[in-house]
């Protein structure tokens, strides 16, 4: 289908030309200014790499539990720690810190930040307690159970609530009839028992 090869502006030509179709209103104007033409890849997509990506790397290596803090936020506006690690490292080597030096700097940083967390998590726990609420969610939950958790949740969800109520509301209407036996459409014969 070389005929199909080319721009729109191409394939009209060809089809009004050999007489497939009537030439459009629009050919002549378009034929005066052609619309742009965009350069193509030729199948080759390059990588996207970001200046801080081999920091961020090493900081996954490092921290395999900071991998999985939300993977529900994965293009949220607050970028993950790893993230914040890499772009660290490379603003404190931009102001004259050795590498080693800023990456060490940018580790003790994140684990400070982390034990801040928690303490922040455990007074809240203790504050829900004292009000007989329950607590807030952990902000750095285990990875095992986030993942137990993701597996669990769709198996749940297979019965709702408002099947339950109208299979219910069923069963409520069969006893009504079946003790009152008055009506027509009392008959137990219509009614399929479970």
């Amino acid at each position: 289908m070389s005929w199909m090869k080319g721009d729109l502006l191409s394939k009209t030509r060809r089809l009004a030309g050999g007489l497939a179709t009537r030439e459009p209103v629009w050919l002549k104007a378009m034929e005066a200014s052609p619309p742009p033409v965009f350069p193509r890849s030729n199948g080759k997509i390059q990588r996207i790499v970001l200046p801080e990506d081999s920091y961020v790397r090493k900081f996954t290596r490092k921290h395999r539990q900071a991998k999985l803090d939300d993977p529900n936020k994965a293009s949220a506006f607050v970028p993950d720690p790893a993230r914040v690690y890499g772009c660290r490292v490379l603003q404190l080597t931009e102001n004259g810190i050795s590498e080693d030096d800023a990456m060490s700097v940018a580790n003790m940083e994140y684990l400070s930040e982390r034990k801040e967390k928690k303490k922040a998590y455990k007074r809240l726990k203790e504050l829900a307690g004292l009000q007989d609420k329950s607590p807030p969610p952990k902000p750095y939950a285990s990875a095992k159970k986030d993942l137990q958790i993701q597996e669990t949740k769709p198996a749940k969800s297979v019965e709702t609530p408002s099947v339950r109520r109208l299979v219910n509301l069923l069963k409520k209407q069969k006893d009504v009839l079946l003790m009152d036996k008055t009506g027509a459409s009392a008959n137990q014969d219509h009614w399929i028992d479970e």
